[in-house]
């Protein structure tokens, strides 16, 4: 049995695979290029200076991050709404949901996003002190912590941060996870420190390396008010209790793929661009110079050609990568469609929405289960009954393709079925007029502007 706080669960190093692929797409250029061979591999006979050239070349096609933040933007195309169950006092800490000046529309982005790029995600919901260094309580009852502004507060636990758990009879019951403290050094700096924080049900405590020795020992422990761990989990690829697997990883293989081989495209098209000379010649004694102010004498029987690539392999990976292109469309880049004014029938454009819209509306959907939970802790800290509920405005529409129901909409405008200012909000929620415009002050603006030509 180990007593090491640091020992990692099997379960998590299996996690790890996938988020080694998916965390340097979330980094962008710079994550892939650290990652090194294990994402690009070097070729057998290339030298290790020339695959260092090659890396710091290469560049990303940041499909997966951007098909991330472009789902992510949909569940949130509108804010999130707190319900009318949800007490006064707790919309209030959701203004500053984390003690760091984020409301929870804010940080609730993070949590999904995180959760969307690798399988899941995890908020733990902790609680400022209410004792004393001696251990002592400083508030007598829950009316005097409300009044000192001691409150709980939210904390994102990113994946790679968990190293493991314990279950029994289906509830959580420990939980590990590395967190970084910043702590003072000196007059003016601070230096950063590995701690490990351990929660079971109504106590906690942190571990933190000796000086000496290295081992983690109790650095802090203390109690909580709880009788369960103010934990809540997010999923988007669940494959169990605190496990999942991404849900786009397939199209981060391929994402993986296409680095590999633009890699080895641009190193393709800087070969082919340098023209070799050859020189024939039985002449050993024989010197070549080029310059623009010299000859070269050749033996009689000599000859020098410069030899050019044919080009075909260059097109070939063209081709290959613009396949990959498609490819990585299919398996949920919507933003790389060839052809954003590309005609469509109006089964194709729903059925392709339909496609990523429909489990992104459940995922929304559990995502606000998971807020209303960490509302509900909240409330218990709190000494409330009931935390309230939250609901999800983003985009889900099973038709959002404007292609096919702008027309629609234009077409009931001019019959008067739907007033112009329906019209302007339908177009602004499918994104054709930005956000930031207001309908009365557009109003006033068309007012002064006068009847469009040919309106007489």
């Amino acid at each position: 049995m180990s007593s090491d706080p640091s020992a990692k669960l099997p379960a998590v190093d299996r996690m790890q695979g996938y988020w080694a692929v998916v965390a340097p797409l979330m980094d962008g250029t710079q994550g892939m290029r650290k990652a090194g061979t294990k994402l690009l591999p070097q070729f057998p006979a290339e030298q290790d200076e020339t695959y260092k050239e090659r890396l710091a070349l290469s560049t990303l096609l940041p499909v997966y991050a951007e098909t991330v933040n472009n789902m992510t933007s949909r569940v949130f195309a509108e804010p999130m709404q707190l319900g009318e169950d949800v007490p006064d006092d707790i919309k209030t800490l959701c203004s500053d949901i984390d003690l760091a000046g984020n409301d929870i529309n804010s940080w609730a982005v993070e949590l999904f996003r995180d959760g969307m790029s690798h399988g899941l995600c995890h908020a733990f919901i902790d609680h400022q002190s209410t004792v004393d260094a001696e251990g002592n309580k400083l508030y007598k009852t829950k009316i005097e912590e409300v009044a000192a502004g001691v409150r709980p507060y939210a904390v994102i636990v990113k994946p790679n941060q968990v190293l493991g758990w314990r279950f029994s009879a289906g509830v959580l019951v420990q939980v590990r996870y590395i967190e970084v403290i910043e702590v003072p050094d000196g007059d003016f700096g601070t230096k950063c420190v590995d701690q490990i924080r351990v929660l079971e049900p109504g106590s906690w405590k942190t571990y933190r390396a000796t000086a000496n020795s290295g081992v983690w020992a109790i650095y802090e422990e203390g109690t909580t008010s709880l009788a369960y761990i103010p934990w809540v989990t997010f999923y988007t690829g669940r494959t169990g209790s605190m496990t999942a697997k991404p849900p786009l990883l397939e199209l981060a293989y391929l994402n993986v793929k296409h680095w590999q081989s633009q890699s080895d495209q641009d190193n393709l098209l800087h070969v082919a661009r340098v023209p070799l000379l050859f020189v024939f010649t039985g002449d050993e004694q024989f010197q070549l110079v080029i310059s623009s102010g010299s000859a070269t004498r050749m033996p009689a029987d000599g000859k020098a050609q410069y030899v050019e690539h044919t080009g075909a392999a260059i097109e070939a990976g063209r081709q290959s990568l613009q396949d990959l292109i498609d490819e990585m469309r299919m398996a949920g880049a919507k933003l790389l469609q060839r052809d954003k004014q590309q005609v469509k029938t109006a089964a194709q454009a729903n059925e392709e929405a339909a496609q990523e819209l429909s489990p992104l509306a459940r995922l929304a959907g559990q995502f606000g289960d998971c807020i209303a939970q960490i509302l509900q802790i909240i409330a218990d800290y709190r000494g409330e009954k009931e935390g309230g509920r939250v609901e999800m405005r983003g985009n889900f529409d099973s038709d959002f393709a404007p292609e096919v129901s702008l027309p629609s909409l234009i077409s009931m405008a001019t019959a008067g079925k739907i007033s112009d200012e329906t019209l302007y909000s339908e177009m602004q929620r499918r994104g054709v007029i930005s956000d930031e415009l207001d309908w009365d002050q557009e109003k006033d603006r068309l007012e002064a502007q006068g009847p469009a030509l040919g309106a007489m």
